[in-house]
């Protein structure tokens, strides 16, 4: 069944209804206790928000300007080099919290985005742009430099071995 075919559903709600019903209980129990859990969760969600947000305007505007084929193309199956490359551009210059990027990768997933790219995306991540100048400061240019090198080539090792994986799975059904 594609993706189009699904019905709308709220995937989160025995999360949301476990949550729900604990909260409830403290509040029967330890009514300040629970006040104040809910003020901070309701804190962390307004910092989330923008970023929640976000992530819904960049997946709606992927659908919207990148159809399946094109998807497919540049990291899909028939990608080829370009895409693990474009998944490592992609893991250095993403930012903000990872669990920000999961709706996105899994909408690019649902359109044909190869697993081992995924892995390639989240273990290129650890380059983080901002830092890079504190890190030359501190140890270098050239250590800087060798420890990028080997986080990138991590990164494809990690990606490689999960196209291996992908495959002896493949293989054993």
């Amino acid at each position: 069944m594609k993706s189009k075919d699904k019905p709308l559903t709220f995937r989160g709600k025995h999360l949301f209804l476990t949550v729900l019903c604990l909260y409830i209980l403290f509040f029967l129990f330890n009514s300040q206790s629970a006040f104040l859990a809910l003020q901070k969760s309701a804190t962390v969600f307004t910092k989330i928000l923008p970023i929640i947000a976000v992530v819904i305007i960049l997946t709606a505007l992927l659908n919207f300007f990148l159809q399946p084929k094109q998807m497919a193309r540049h990291l899909g199956h028939e990608s080829g080099i370009r895409g693990w490359f474009w998944s490592l551009l992609a893991g250095v210059v993403s930012h903000g919290p990872i669990y920000a990027w999961y709706p996105l990768l899994e909408n690019l997933r649902e359109h044909g985005m190869k697993d081992e790219l995924i892995v390639v995306f989240f273990a290129s991540r650890a380059i983080k742009i901002p830092l890079i100048p504190i890190m030359i400061d501190y140890f270098g240019l050239p250590f800087t430099l060798l420890l990028s090198f080997y986080m990138l080539f991590g990164a494809l090792l990690q990606g490689v071995c999960m196209q291996w994986l992908q495959s002896t799975k493949v293989q054993q059904i």
